[in-house]
């Protein structure tokens, strides 16, 4: 198959699929665009060409128009829209003891797949903890590695307040996971250079994600240091060898609602000038 085909019918020349095309593979001629010499090396397969094109004449061998998101201008959120979109998202931290339902988290997982990776390679990979006994014993271990921390380190495991921590744990209080009902973790292989922001960019469209589906979520920070420090828990995840995890959430049905939005500091900008 060519790397894209052109329904010369419906296209009108308009030379956007050309002007937009990130790799600059794309040329203008009489019939319409076409192919540059040894175009199909520097293809990303990124869809602009598709996108962009008001006709739906342009048909990428991987992206045919028919299953792209048709986007409605009605449903585009406005400043006003978007500032309550973006600054209600709260960080949860009390779940519901109900598991998390896999129909409308792996829905909202397919939204976080659109999130934007270095060229288009889209490196991350998933792995989610679905079970309380499973969630218990990641936090478990990594308690593990915190005492191993407080006996080895203690001047920055105090600074971090682990023995806060794990005095809390012995007590039955889990502030590692939260008594989240599910952990999910983001990783890729470390040949990819973005593989670190391509993971985080795709967490954060996750968590964004979430609560349409009445699911919230929080970073589990201590849980992400643990599994590139511990054996224990690097053993648990199992990741393929040479991936990093790159990040982890915890995900569960809020148990408390929010009814405000607290204020953050001012953007600190400096304007470059000569």
């Amino acid at each position: 198959m060519t790397l894209f085909k052109i329904n010369y019918d419906k296209c009108d020349k308009d030379g956007l699929c050309a002007l937009d095309c990130p790799a600059k593979i794309i040329e203008m001629k009489k019939k319409g665009p076409s192919l540059i010499k040894g175009a199909e090396k520097f293809c990303i397969q990124c869809g602009h060409c598709v996108a962009i094109c008001p006709k739906g004449a342009f048909h990428l061998e991987t992206i045919p128009p028919e299953v792209c998101l048709l986007i409605q201008e009605d449903l585009i959120l406005n400043p006003e829209q978007t500032e309550h979109f973006l600054r209600s998202r709260r960080s949860i931290r009390m779940y519901k003891k109900q598991p998390v339902p896999k129909d409308r988290f792996e829905k909202a997982l397919s939204i976080a797949c659109c999130a934007p990776t270095g060229s288009n390679k889209q490196p991350v990979k998933w792995l989610v903890f679905d079970k309380k006994e499973d969630v218990k014993d990641i936090a478990s271990h990594v308690i593990d590695w915190m005492k191993f921390g407080l006996e080895k380190h203690p001047e920055k495991a105090l600074i971090m307040h682990f023995d806060k921590l794990i005095k809390q744990w012995d007590l039955g209080i889990d502030r590692i996971c939260r008594d989240a009902p599910q952990l999910v973790f983001a990783h890729a292989s470390d040949e990819f250079g973005s593989a670190s922001a391509d993971c985080h960019t795709a967490l954060a469209y996750l968590e964004l994600a979430l609560p349409a589906f009445g699911l919230g979520s929080c970073w589990a920070g201590y849980v992400n240091y643990a599994a590139t420090q511990w054996p224990g828990l690097s053993e648990k995840l199992g990741l393929p060898e040479h991936h990093t995890c790159h990040g982890a959430l915890m995900v569960g049905i809020p148990k408390i609602k929010y009814v405000r939005a607290p204020k953050r500091n001012e953007p600190d900008i400096t304007y470059f000038e000569r």
